[in-house]
């Protein structure tokens, strides 16, 4: 029994190809939009630019689009381009679809919402755990106006909303660098080859304060619950895995199954932009040894985005509460969501 048709918006990324395997799986008709077509089993690819709004109409004319699942975003060289653009975006998107059978939309944010915008990271000190309810950090942040372009859409056009706010994602993604999981599988290889020491790039704060992570499932299964579950429309949730941890902890758990030494915590950070200076060369000569994959070190890590998560100075606790309260209450290890990455990494040869 099919339980509508989706329109997964960036498809091949972490969060959008999860979930369009997600649904595909729960019965559910799913189109995959990206710039380029996605390949996944079961889902049916749509290619354009959606900051094209002419390729955008083109690319969706026809589709009897019930929910819409918006899981993507671009980058631009400051935050009010990054408005502007990813604003651009979202209101083409809706201008594009047939609003005659559109019941629902999801849009995926993160954890920015409370941090404030990268050039302005930090500047939110709004105090742990963080809840739905607190207000916006002052200055530009295109999250906010992604929500804005939703709110009015679904005011305009008379569909039901959903905002997931998860912390930084794990799962299983061929092509998406953007992955603080597979970074962490690859440093973790480069240094089970060299030799050298499994150092945590980061802050001491990060390293001793409490955090918690969102598996792309709990994701995935958060977004459909709340698109489903009429009590739970026109609600902003914040998504992760239920558990939290101390990277002191999980670090040296991740060093133990990639059999590595953990080195202590600098006191002062050392960023896998300096340590991996040398990783290209270095990663494909693994991967020629390994037979593995993929031997372009830039098309699974990203340097900065790991760091920049991992060199934050302050906790960074999300409060699932109202969740919870809504019905929805999934829950995911964190450990074992990375274990189970690296297994599968190893299973498909990405990694040694």
């Amino acid at each position: 029994m099919r339980k509508g048709t989706a329109l997964v918006v960036g498809a091949t990324g972490i969060t959008g190809g999860n979930l369009a395997t997600y649904l595909t799986a729960s019965g559910w008709t799913v189109y995959g939009l990206s710039r380029r077509a996605t390949e996944q089993s079961g889902v049916i690819p749509v290619s354009a630019d959606l900051l094209d709004e002419a390729a955008a109409t083109e690319a969706l004319a026809g589709l009897a689009i019930t929910h819409v699942f918006y899981c993507t975003w671009v980058g631009r060289d400051s935050e009010k381009a990054n408005v502007e653009a990813n604003s651009a975006m979202m209101r083409n998107l809706f201008a594009a679809l047939d609003k005659e059978n559109l019941q629902h939309a999801s849009l995926v944010t993160g954890t920015k919402q409370y941090l404030g915008s990268f050039e302005a990271y930090g500047s939110g000190r709004i105090e742990t755990p963080f809840r739905e309810s607190e207000p916006r950090v002052p200055g530009d942040n295109f999250y906010y106006a992604l929500e804005d372009v939703l709110f009015e859409a679904s005011e305009r056009h008379g569909f039901a909303w959903n905002v997931h706010r998860p912390h930084t994602v794990i799962g299983y993604a061929r092509g998406n660098a953007m992955n603080m999981g597979v970074t962490l599988a690859v440093y973790a290889s480069i240094c089970q080859e060299t030799g050298q020491p499994f150092v945590f790039p980061g802050s001491t704060i990060q390293w001793n304060a409490l955090t918690d992570m969102t598996d792309a499932l709990v994701l995935a299964r958060q977004m459909e619950w709340a698109a489903t579950t009429p009590g739970a429309a026109n609600q902003a949730f914040n998504t992760v895995n239920g558990d939290v941890f101390r990277w002191r902890r999980m670090w040296r758990e991740i060093g133990e199954y990639f059999g590595l030494e953990v080195a202590d915590c600098p006191e002062t950070p050392q960023p896998l932009e300096s340590q991996m200076a040398d990783a290209e060369s270095t990663w494909r000569a693994i991967a020629e040894k390994h037979e593995l994959v993929e031997s372009d070190v830039s098309k699974l890590a990203s340097w900065w985005h790991t760091d920049a998560d991992l060199g934050r100075d302050q906790e960074c606790v999300n409060d699932t509460t109202k969740c919870r309260d809504f019905g929805f209450d999934h829950f995911r290890e964190t450990r074992g969501a990375f274990l189970d990455l690296f297994e599968r990494l190893r299973a498909e040869r990405i990694i040694p």
